[in-house]
């Protein structure tokens, strides 16, 4: 345990990390202000000090985990040419969904003022779904352009069915639910492994 009054650096992250813990190991029910912090090994009045509550805390958790997979989304371009197509797809799809995603969005939807502030900020241009879709529909036609993906591939509408899967998922499936991961794949192999693709 921190002592009281000593600054923990990457206070953020250390009790983002000990939600998405929480939530993995003990489900939703379990996440509240005192098992974060007790998770995290810091005092009480951490999380507190960072965040007006713990719904400012959940909606704060989602939004960081939604922009580090839009940023990751937008290093995509940058790879094509590299690798399978569908597999580099996947991997970037798949973070999100194995970092605790669904976890996170089915508590913060449980909780209509996290809910109200994540949507918020998403509206106002928080990174989110936009950027990844923007981003895997840049990648699908850099891809398309080299001639990996079959040049009937409607980048846009791929791009879409890919977010839309993700936000899905994210929606309705509860942690550990099965053949997430394979649903994902088929999905993307599907969408970019046309008879002219490779």
């Amino acid at each position: 345990m921190a002592p009281r009054g000593v600054a923990i650096p990457d206070a953020r992250e250390r009790l983002f990390a000990a939600a998405e813990r929480v939530l993995e190991r003990d489900g939703p029910g379990a996440l509240t202000s005192r098992a974060v912090t007790d998770e995290a090994g810091c005092s009480k009045g951490l999380l507190h000090t960072h965040f007006a509550g713990l719904d400012d805390f959940v909606a704060e958790l989602c939004l960081d985990r939604f922009a580090r997979t839009a940023h990751r989304a937008e290093q995509l371009p940058a790879r094509a040419g590299e690798g399978d197509v569908a597999r580099t797809l996947g991997e970037v799809v798949l973070a999100l969904l194995r970092s605790g995603g669904p976890a996170i969005s089915a508590f913060a939807l449980s909780r209509p003022a996290a809910a109200l502030r994540i949507r918020e900020a998403l509206e106002s241009g928080a990174p989110g779904f936009d950027a990844m879709e923007r981003a895997i529909a840049a990648y699908l036609d850099a891809e398309r352009d080299l001639g990996r993906v079959s040049a009937g591939v409607d980048s846009g509408a791929a791009a879409l069915a890919v977010v839309g899967a993700v936000h899905h998922l994210l929606m309705t499936a509860g942690p550990g639910a099965p053949d997430v991961e394979r649903r994902i794949e088929g999905l993307v192999t599907f969408l970019v492994g046309g008879p002219a693709a490779g």
